[in-house]
């Protein structure tokens, strides 16, 4: 594959030159082998890309809703027609399964393009109120931070409401998996956004995306990743008071009640859990099940599983590939043998490598399932952020509900029952940022994000594009 785009993107032009320390090299994750390298940002590569945002922002910002979303329109023409090309370096730097690559990775971004240009053209941007007149201003320029595991989407769900809103921004995409994001920088430009109005700087955290924090010149700082780097985000912005969006961690629960067709919640529920092997911040993860169900339950979770044989993620027929590194592997093994440890019942998977002749090179890891999770165990509460699920039996739905709740995160969830009443009800009792109804699709036109040490602030859809905007009065 042809990465002659893998440099920094600042002002419309591309830069290859890093600071003093080494290129980055970019794995395939199947097969351990460094397939690009980016160079390594820093203070400096920032600023510049901040100096550019800043002077393009003026113009962007004059810009009418609709010749921004003009733009959008052909920007989403073209993700449109570069899915192949998307599909495959997502499958490339990521590992995802090339089947899923195109459903999944290379498919959304388009529609959350779409929606986010229809969202901007039913938006009002000016009002009045009494002796005022309310207008929605772009908040300035946007430092955004997006991880690995959904490496366009991520992208896009964060700088394309940035621009819809009239913001220009600075990105930093994660340095496990830059390609595709550098990628669609380049589609970005080919779309017509004028120079300036995106710059991408690669690097690490502690080089970048600290510095985009901390930099006076930005204005706002939207991040996705893990809960203890967001909270360090948002002391460092705070010194210099910037407004920040926060998507962090989740431990979802999926509810299913006792009148809930079994056989396909379990399997909805094991589908979601491994999705993206695992690498879901909202995975449903832990599966609430009636006692009276339990083994049941585990018996089809059991067979579900077994059709999660990893494998190489090329292969059209794969359905769960590696994880992204190395460190995210060690990190999933560990969580497994903790909840052996812990005493949860293993009904499938475990530590052990998969077998097969063709996986003796990759971050793989095997599908896992525990039953008779203690809801206050490892398991229960931390998020593993691999293809672990874990089963806990509950006795009424008053029980259900609290289990659902006992979690320091809120992003996700899911209710299953006979009843679609029923199912909303309890839904509304669960203080997470999302849940789904009976398989209910995901929907990139609705607000995303989550409550507790899950976040705060909302991407997708017209609450995006209302992260990047404040109120100017003027009194007559």
């Amino acid at each position: 594959m042809d990465h002659q785009w893998t440099a920094h993107f600042i002002a419309g032009e591309w830069e290859h030159e890093g600071d003093e320390r080494p290129p980055i090299p970019v794995e395939n994750p199947a097969t351990e082998q460094v397939i690009a390298s980016v160079p390594a940002g820093g203070a400096a590569h920032v600023h510049r890309a901040v100096v550019a945002a800043r002077g393009a922002f003026s113009s962007w910002s004059a810009r009418t809703t609709e010749e921004r979303a003009q733009v959008l329109d052909g920007l989403a023409d073209l993700l449109e027609d570069r899915r192949e090309l998307i599909a495959r370096t997502v499958t490339e730097e990521l590992g995802a399964p090339i089947k899923l690559a195109r459903q999944l990775h290379a498919t959304l971004p388009v529609h959350d393009v779409r929606e986010t240009a229809r969202a901007l053209r039913s938006m009002e941007f000016e009002t009045e109120l009494g002796n005022s007149r309310v207008y929605a201003v772009p908040v300035g320029v946007v430092g955004a931070i997006t991880p690995w595991n959904y490496p366009v989407h991520q992208v896009v769900s964060k700088i394309v409401p940035a621009i819809a809103a009239g913001c220009t921004v600075v990105l930093k995409p994660s340095e496990v998996a830059p390609l595709s994001a550098l990628l669609l920088a380049r589609i970005m430009q080919e779309a017509g956004l004028p120079d300036g109005v995106l710059n991408v700087v690669n690097g690490a955290g502690p080089e970048v995306g600290q510095a985009i924090v901390e930099h006076p010149g930005i204005d706002a700082v939207s991040f996705t990743g893990s809960e203890a780097t967001g909270r360090a985000v948002a002391q460092q912005a705070a010194l210099t008071l910037k407004r920040v969006t926060l998507e962090l961690g989740g431990k979802s629960a999926n509810v299913i009640l006792d009148d809930a067709d079994l056989a396909t919640a379990v399997k909805v529920g094991v589908a979601n859990c491994f999705l993206n092997s695992g690498q879901s911040c909202n995975a449903l993860t832990r599966m609430l099940v009636p006692r009276e169900l339990l083994s049941s339950a585990a018996e089809i979770a059991t067979a579900a599983a077994a059709r999660y044989a990893p494998g190489d993620p090329a292969d059209e027929r794969t359905r769960i590939g590696p994880l992204a590194s190395a460190r995210q592997r060690d990190s999933v093994i560990r969580a497994i043998e903790t909840g052996l440890a812990d005493g949860a019942k293993l009904i499938a998977g475990g530590p052990e490598r998969p077998a097969g002749d063709a996986l003796t090179s990759g971050y793989y890891v095997r599908p896992t399932i525990f039953t008779d999770v203690d809801p206050d165990s490892f398991l229960a509460q931390e998020e593993i952020f691999g293809p672990v699920l874990a089963i806990i039996g509950y006795g009424d739905e008053e029980e259900a509900v609290a289990i659902a709740n006992n979690s320091r995160f809120g992003l996700g969830g899911a209710v299953w029952s006979a009843d679609a009443e029923r199912a909303r009800t309890v839904a509304r009792r669960i203080h997470t940022g999302q849940v789904d109804i009976n398989g209910g699709a995901f929907n990139p036109a609705a607000p995303f994000g989550g409550v507790k040490n899950s976040g705060y602030g909302r991407e997708l859809g017209p609450a995006g594009i209302e992260e990047f905007l404040h109120r100017q009065s003027l009194q007559f």
